[in-house]
C-alpha cells in the first residue's frame, strides 16, 4: 500500500539494527556486535529525536507560538535537527555554535535558514568566562536571558527532560522490540548524555542484568582550541574514576554501568576498518562506540553475547577532518 508522509517530522525513528558480521569476524570477535542506524533519521543523526520531542512539547505547552524563534547552542546535530523541524514547522532558529564544530554543520545549518552565531557572541559570555571560567550554568543562565529579552523559545537541550524523554519514548522501545529483549550491552557516547539517560532507563526497566556503558573520549582526545590532534568533537568526559561530572546523569539518578575511555587516533582508524569492512560510514562518536564495544567483546566471559552500539551520525560531517583523510 503506497504512502506519502506529510512532513519530515513523521519520519524520526524506527531506525534499523545491523550486525557488524565483518568487523566482528576480522577481529576475531565471540561476542555479536549490532549497530543501531541512528544517522538513518530524517537529518541524519539520532538528535533528531531529543530536537522533535523538545519542539512538540513546547508546542503544546503554549513557550512556542506559530511563527516563533527558537535558541539552542549546539556543536552541530542538534543544531541541525531543529534547524530542519522549524523550517518544516514555520519556525526560525537562532544557533550560537561551540568551540570545536566542523564548518559542515556551519554549511547546513545556514542551507535551512538558521541564523548562525558562536559561543563568544551570547551576550556576557566574555564576563563569565573571565570571572568564572566555561561555567555551563552561567552561559545557560545567559542563553536564556537572551531568548527572554528577545521573546525567543530557549529549547536549553542540556537541562530539557524532554531530550531524554524522547529515549524512553523510542530508542529504548525500539532496541527492545527488535531484539526481543535479547541484548546483553548497550554502548554508546555522552554529549548532552539524553541518549545515555534515556536509553538506560528504559533497557534496565524493561531487560534484566543488561549493562549500560558510556563511552567517552580520554582527556588527550577532548577537542582544545588551537591543538592540531584526533579530537572527538561534540561529546564529553564525564566521569572521572566513578564519579559523573555530568548535570543529566546527575540530576537524573542515572547509574550506568562501565565507562571505557577511547583514544581519538584509534577511533579514526576503527572509522576507517568498519568503512572497509561492512560499509558502515560512520562519523567519529559513532566509531567510538563501536570500538568500546570491541574492548567488550573481546572479554572471554561475554563469548556469544549481544552487544548494541548507538550510531549517532555518518560520516559526512567530518570529511573536513583527519579522519578519512589519505596518510
Amino acid at each position: 500500500m503506497a504512502k506519502i508522509y506529510g512532513s519530515i517530522t513523521e519520519l524520526v525513528g524506527h531506525t534499523p539494527l545491523v550486525e557488524l558480521k565483518n568487523y566482528n569476524r576480522q577481529n576475531g570477535l565471540k561476542a555479536v556486535i549490532i549497530g543501531k542506524l541512528e544517522y538513518l533519521n530524517p537529518t541524519g543523526s539520532v538528535k533528531d529525536r531529543a530536537a522533535l520531542n523538545m519542539i512538540e512539547k513546547a508546542e503544546k505547552e503554549g513557550k512556542l507560538k506559530p511563527g516563533g524563534t527558537i535558541v539552542e547552542s549546539t556543536s552541530g546535530n542538534t543544531g541541525i535537527s531543529l534547524a530542519a523541524f522549524a523550517a518544516a514547522r514555520g519556525y526560525h532558529l537562532h544557533i550560537f555554535m561551540e568551540p570545536g564544530c566542523t564548518p559542515e554543520r556551519v554549511q547546513i545549518l545556514k542551507a535551512y535558514g538558521t541564523t548562525v552565531q558562536y559561543y563568544e557572541d551570547i551576550p556576557g559570555f566574555h564576563e563569565i568566562i573571565a570571572n568564572y571560567g566555561f561555567d555551563k550554568e552561567r552561559i545557560i543562565a545567559a542563553m536564556q536571558k537572551f531568548a527572554d529579552d528577545n521573546g525567543y523559545y530557549y529549547t536549553s537541550q542540556l537541562t530539557n527532560d524532554a531530550n531524554w524523554q524522547a529515549h524512553i519514548k523510542s530508542t529504548g522501545p525500539e532496541i527492545v522490540e527488535d531484539t526481543d529483549g535479547q541484548v546483553d550491552y548497550v554502548v554508546m557516547m555522552a554529549g548532552t548524555a539524553g541518549t545515555l539517560t534515556g536509553v538506560g532507563k528504559y533497557l534496565q526497566e524493561h531487560v534484566p542484568g543488561v549493562k549500560i556503558v558510556g563511552v567517552q573520549p580520554d582527556l588527550e582526545s577532548l577537542f582544545k582550541p588551537g591543538e592540531d590532534r584526533d579530537t572527538i568533537d561534540g561529546v564529553v568526559h564525564f566521569d572521572n574514576h566513578g564519579q559523573s561530572g555530568h548535570p543529566f546523569i546527575v540530576k537524573n539518578d542515572f547509574h550506568y554501568d562501565e565507562v571505557i575511555d577511547v583514544d581519538g587516533t584509534q577511533v579514526y582508524a576503527a572509522a576507517r576498518e568498519i568503512a572497509q569492512s561492512d560499509g558502515l560510514f560512520l562519523g567519529a562518536s559513532a566509531a567510538a562506540a563501536v570500538l568500546a564495544a570491541k574492548q567488550i567483546a573481546l572479554r572471554l566471559e561475554n563469548e556469544g553475547r549481544r552487544i548494541v552500539v548507538i550510531l549517532p551520525d555518518d560520516g559526512g560531517k567530518y570529511l573536513s577532518t583527519r579522519m578519512y583523510k589519505e596518510d
